[in-house]
């Protein structure tokens, strides 16, 4: 029997002034495996709104500051400021000065005054075994550079483990009891303030103001994840795929080095930090220039837990919008517009299950989106740009820091939550954002001063079911389906072998009708080398031959929800539409709890 337990709603536990931790209601832990009705939940407005007043944890020398009060101190420089970059085209001294440089000043290697280039990948991994070494040094500190896989052109990607625990070992830090942030910069290589701004944030974890934040919380810190594409000064990976579209199908080794750690490591929030487009077609289309110093988004995509959003929501983009008005930065929702000049429309981030902010949060993590106003500028403004990410991190940080206690008690509640829902209602196959207006402000390009317009606005925050069906007790996977199996154990799915010939009651796939094409996001087609197959299909329940050597993917366990993602077959994020499953015939969906001997995978 479930046992009666009374849940409190999120926002009873925000207020203006943060209170102590032993002061606040923790969440209760579900302790049966039956789903519990959750309180009403009423998304946020898609018009910017006034972030609620919260204490700031000031000092007297200009900081980033935390988001509220908590263990946490913002991180300060001492350097004199740097000379203002070059200008790029089309982009005015009354545009440039509506962006004035902040008063604290970074100095990581590619942000020393003189310097053309950015913080190269060996001084990202000599600047990260100097922050591991100074870490050590404090009593109770554990630090270790780990390496998580090569890039491409056979770049080592490593990561920044700090922590309390008895040691950086996964297993040893998960016994410890404190939530794990995951920090990843520059996915894309031409976006650098992200991997400027993580190096940052790890001297001040390792040595500096944000020490402290270590007595509640585990972090790790990927400055650069895309090397390549880094040295290069492109978007995408050497191999020409965008590897922030590849998070659910892990066919670039850097996004396989990403899941890898997140599987081990399990964190409770991933912060992803990128800049976007400033002048590029929004010039072209609308005679503007972007004026925004941060654009945020977290998870939106079908299927996530409700009080994710909640959390991410209440808990982390009200304090970080104050945060960043603190320090004088402008914030709005995360958009973009897709290349074709002839449509106007503008959407948030995109809804597919491919991109590492929504994968994440189908992981059951917390998962926000921090864009700076950078791609196309090169180095201009770029102290505030990492400013800009600094301080937002850094609000992150103290949040998780604040609310460590309740994010220990969330997760588990949720992993449960998603697992109860096997074999039960339906769920959502494939979704779509809503279209409404928006108002939102850019910049002239000539006198700097705001525009105001209206948009059509495709808006994330509300999704419509595109496509939906029963779900399912699991999937079952051929034997050949080899490919699948890795990758959604390297998800961190289990998978369970057929160890006797059996049978099971499901659902098989029928194709209505296919053709082929390629995968597209609100920008347009996505870089990738393969087309996808789009197919429509038709389900026919049956009795089904499970040999032996197939596959039992269970939906009762925390990762159910990205189970679906990857093997509903008729949407162009799934593994049958980009070829890790050969034929329909792969997968069947299992209705009812089979009775199949079954055996852990090696």
């Amino acid at each position: 029997m479930p046992q009666k337990f009374l849940f409190r709603p999120l926002s009873a536990l925000c207020t203006s002034r943060a209170p102590s931790l032993a002061l606040l209601v923790p969440l209760t832990l579900l302790v049966a495996c039956t789903s519990v009705p959750l309180p009403p939940w009423t998304p946020p407005s898609t018009q910017p709104s006034a972030p609620a007043p919260v204490a700031s944890a000031q000092r007297p020398a200009p900081a980033a500051p935390a988001a509220q009060t908590s263990p946490v101190a913002p991180p300060v420089a001492l350097t004199p400021s740097s000379p203002t970059a070059s200008q790029p085209e089309a982009y005015s001294n009354a545009v440039a000065a509506r962006f004035p440089a902040p008063a604290v000043v970074y100095n990581t290697p590619g942000l020393q005054p003189g310097r053309t280039t950015f913080t190269t990948q060996a001084e990202i991994q000599t600047w990260l075994r100097e922050q591991a070494s100074a870490a050590s040094r404090t009593p109770g500190i554990r630090a270790a550079v780990v390496p998580i896989g090569r890039s491409q052109r056979g770049e080592t990607l490593e990561a920044l483990v700090l922590t309390r625990a008895g040691g950086t070992d996964p297993t040893v830090m998960h016994s410890a009891g404190k939530p794990t942030v995951l920090l990843v910069g520059q996915q894309h290589g031409d976006e650098p303030a992200g991997s400027e701004a993580l190096l940052v944030i790890a001297r001040e974890l390792a040595q500096g103001l944000l020490l402290p934040a270590l007595d509640r919380i585990n972090v790790v810190i990927v400055p650069r994840a895309n090397p390549d594409g880094a040295a290069n000064d492109q978007r995408a990976t050497t191999g020409g795929l965008d590897m922030n579209r590849d998070h659910l199908l892990l066919n670039t080794p850097e996004a396989q080095a990403l899941a890898r750690l997140a599987r081990d490591y399990n964190p409770t929030l991933v912060v992803d930090a990128h800049e976007y487009t400033v002048v590029g077609r929004y010039l072209q289309k609308f005679g503007a220039i972007q004026k925004y110093d941060a654009l945020f988004q977290y998870a939106t995509t079908a299927n996530l837990p409700e009080f994710l959003t909640k959390a991410a929501e209440e808990w982390y983009r009200r304090p970080l919008l104050a945060a960043l008005k603190g320090q004088n930065l402008t914030t709005e929702w995360y958009y973009t517009t897709s290349s074709d000049l002839a449509d106007k429309k503008i959407s948030m981030g995109g809804t597919q299950p491919d991109t590492g902010r929504n994968v994440y949060g189908l992981k059951n993590a917390i998962s926000l989106l921090i864009e700076t106003r950078g791609v196309g500028i090169g180095r201009l403004h770029i102290q505030r740009r990492v400013h800009t990410h600094v301080t937002a991190i850094t609000s992150a940080l103290a949040s998780t820091a604040q609310r460590a206690s309740e994010l220990q008690q969330l997760r588990p509640y949720i992993d449960k939550e998603v697992g109860a829902k096997a074999c039960k209602d339906e769920a959502v196959v494939e979704a779509a954002p809503t279209s409404a207006q928006y108002d939102l402000v850019m910049l002239d390009p000539v006198t700097g001063a705001d525009k105001a317009l209206s948009v059509d606005w495709d808006s994330a925050l509300a999704l419509r079911s595109l496509k939906a069906r029963a779900r399912p007790c699991g999937y079952w996977l051929s034997a050949a389906s080899t490919v699948a199996v890795d990758r959604l154990r390297l998800h961190g799915v289990q998978v369970l072998r057929v160890a006797e010939q059996g049978s099971m009651l499901g659902d098989s796939y029928r194709q209505v009708s296919s053709t082929s094409g390629e995968r597209q996001d609100v920008r347009g087609a996505i870089a990738d080398a393969k087309a996808v197959i789009k197919v429509q299909v038709s389900l026919a329940r049956g009795v089904v031959d499970a040999p032996r050597g197939s596959y039992y993917v269970p939906l009762n366990q925390p990762l159910g929800n990205l189970v679906m993602a990857a093997l509903e077959p008729d949407t162009q994020s799934s593994y049958f539409a980009n070829q890790l499953l050969q034929s329909l015939q792969s997968t069947v969906r299992v209705m009812a709890d089979p009775t199949l001997k079954l055996e852990e995978l090696n």
